[in-house]
């Protein structure tokens, strides 16, 4: 369940709050009879109703993507513009309904506030649409406001909106530093699966020298007195000797086998440090192709190819609003291990590298490898990257 008891459930309480708002429609008819009845047109209702829908079909279309990590200039304004249609939509409600309708929907748009705009303007935001309503409790017919006592009014209905507002921040606070954690945690695992393979590894090295130099040379020394043995021996014993001497060349022989095998192994297997990495990513899937034995020789390059791999995951989820990552690690013929890494985000027109790509770059170029960014605005971010491999495996 990604991000929906802090986003998702936000959503769903504003749009339900927008639906209770709209119960007095349900009597539409009655509606038009107390206009008729008051001397104002019956138009007003239907006017109503159209502003109630407009409401909910921009705030619905406004969270459709609530809690991206960043958006273009051009989707600010587009949001901007939108929270001016919310503001100014329940303005006319509550105009025409002459009722506290339109604070409630204000709360519902409060509660939005902290992931479209920054806190500071947010707030703002927040404070100011309040004080909107003035002109809304100036004109109600059975109760006679003053200027001041329709500030007053509007004030009272400010904590509503703050308190929602202060709610939301705390909501999206905790998402961040829950996806920090997250993060930190995909990143231990995988550095804890490193330093696994790193361990075994050089328990693997320090068996297979014990092997060589201990059981080895003394086996060889057998041999050699062996050796000596069935030229001084005579008859049976000879026998017996030049036997002793097969087991023991057969020994020496499987003690060289067995070390050769180890040093063959001795390479630091990725696959389980990279899975550690990519599970739980929120909002995202990532779609995972590995060599069928994806390991690596180098440490420091194993070291490298999964920060890569992270600062990718990262970037995606931070910068490209995508749903979907293709990440595929391929072994070329010139003895090079590429990355490849596709998502289906939005783009960008023009590309700054921040410090992430540049520190991949850099890592990369320490061992003769490169890095390649490919974008454009509506197709998504595509990278390669190629990191040289001292010995083939």
């Amino acid at each position: 369940m990604k991000q929906f008891n802090h986003i998702q459930l936000l959503r769903y309480a504003g749009f339900f709050t927008y639906l209770c708002v709209g119960t007095p429609l349900l009597r539409y008819p009655g509606l038009m009879a107390a206009m008729r009845e008051q001397g104002r047109s019956p138009v007003l209702v239907d006017l109503w109703l159209v502003c109630y829908l407009l409401f909910g079909l921009v705030f619905w279309f406004l969270t459709h993507r609530l809690g991206a990590r960043q958006v273009s200039p051009a989707e600010r304004l587009l949001q901007i513009a939108l929270l001016l249609v919310l503001n100014g939509t329940a303005v006319v409600i509550g105009l025409i309904s002459q009722s506290g309708l339109c604070a409630l929907l204000l709360v519902v748009v409060a509660v939005v506030l902290p992931w479209l705009l920054p806190l500071r303007p947010g707030l703002f935001w927040a404070v100011a649409q309040n004080y909107t309503l003035v002109p809304v409790w100036l004109s109600f017919h059975d109760t006679t406001f003053t200027l001041a006592e329709a500030v007053l009014q509007s004030s009272l209905y400010l904590g509503f909106s703050v308190l929602a507002f202060v709610t939301s921040v705390i909501a999206k606070q905790q998402g961040e530093e829950r996806e920090q954690q997250r993060r930190l945690n995909a990143e231990l695992r995988a550095t804890r699966a490193l330093l696994a393979e790193s361990s075994r590894l050089g328990e693997r090295m320090r068996i297979s020298r014990d092997l060589h130099d201990l059981m080895g040379h003394h086996l060889t020394a057998l041999s050699l007195n062996l050796e000596v043995a069935a030229h001084l021996a005579q008859g049976q014993a000879q026998e017996h000797v030049r036997k002793a001497q097969t087991v023991a060349k057969l020994l020496l022989n499987d003690v060289r086998e067995v070390v050769s095998q180890l040093r063959d192994g001795d390479n630091i297997d990725l696959t389980a440090a990279l899975r550690s990495l990519i599970e739980g990513v929120p909002q995202l899937a990532i779609h995972l192709e590995l060599p069928e034995r994806f390991s690596i020789e180098d440490p420091r390059r194993a070291q490298v190819l999964l920060r890569c791999a992270q600062e990718i995951i990262t970037n995606t989820v931070r910068h490209s609003g995508a749903r979907n990552l293709w990440l595929s690690f391929v072994r070329t013929e010139d003895r090079q291990l590429a990355i490849h890494a596709r998502d289906d985000g939005r783009g960008a027109a023009d590309l700054t590298a921040g410090n992430g790509l540049r520190g991949m770059r850099e890592r990369l170029a320490e061992f003769g490898g490169r890095l390649d960014v490919n974008t454009s605005r509506g197709r998504g971010f595509t990278l390669d990257a190629w990191l040289p491999l001292e010995v083939a495996t």
